[in-house]
């Protein structure tokens, strides 16, 4: 469902590729965690897959759709959050997701169901008539989550998202992006949580100062060390 060939983005301040000759894949009915240190370039590789910056070379495929020649079938495919959303303050959160749905062309009854649902699962329907800009942290995620999900897209595409969600709502969004997945969806996303990664994932890719250093399931990556943990893994591959 993402297909990522040869991706390499330079900065113009800089001579050191962000990302550099990137290649992976995400297959459908996969969660795929994206792995690495701060500055490895999962932020950069994340803002190219969804077309907030344009590759120096390379191609990315979301669904079939390639991303620079097709842009607007490739968007409708994702949802995304990035890791620190951007919403507009000046709305209501029913008018924020009313927006969204707006955009993506969701269906009267999607619409109803799936704001109903979310809003309910993150314990945001008594605040949904308040402006955003009264929001905390934590809300303003569950509400960027939230617009990601209304259109059911194909792919989800998500920058650190367990960041600012209380226990009980990191457990059930955990339970949807599985859900997700079940109904033949994929899931692309980073975090420094390695233990959320170590158990939710179907694969990882890590990457180190643009490279992808290792990519495969967790018993891949161990290779054959049943005891070893993906921290230890991650300790190990990023410092070496």
């Amino acid at each position: 469902m993402l297909e990522i060939n040869g991706l390499s983005k330079s900065y113009a301040d800089s001579k050191v590729k962000a990302v550099d000759n990137l290649n992976l894949s995400v297959k459908p009915g996969e969660i795929f965690g994206f792995l690495g240190p701060n500055g490895a370039g999962k932020t950069t590789t994340i803002k190219l897959v969804v077309g907030l910056l344009n590759p120096d070379s390379g191609t990315i495929k979301i669904n079939g759709f390639d991303n620079q020649t097709v842009t607007l079938e490739a968007k409708k495919q994702i949802g995304y959050v990035p890791d620190n959303p951007d919403l507009y303050d000046r709305l209501t959160g029913l008018e924020y997701l009313n927006f969204i749905a707006d955009v993506y062309e969701v269906n009267e009854n999607v619409r109803r169901t799936n704001i109903t649902r979310y809003l309910e699962m993150f314990e945001l329907t008594g605040a949904v008539k308040d402006l955003i800009k009264s929001y905390s942290h934590g809300m303003k995620q569950k509400l960027a989550l939230t617009s990601a999900l209304l259109h059911e897209p194909n792919v989800l595409i998500l920058d650190e998202p367990m960041v600012g969600l209380d226990p009980k709502s990191a457990h059930l969004f955990k339970e949807v992006l599985r859900d997700h997945c079940d109904k033949g969806k994929a899931v692309f996303f980073s975090t420094h949580i390695l233990d959320v990664a170590e158990r939710l994932c179907d694969r990882v890719g890590i990457i180190s100062h643009g490279k992808l250093i290792a990519c495969g399931t967790l018993d891949q990556l161990r290779k054959g060390d049943s005891k070893e943990t993906l921290e230890q893994i991650f300790l190990e591959l990023t410092e070496s």
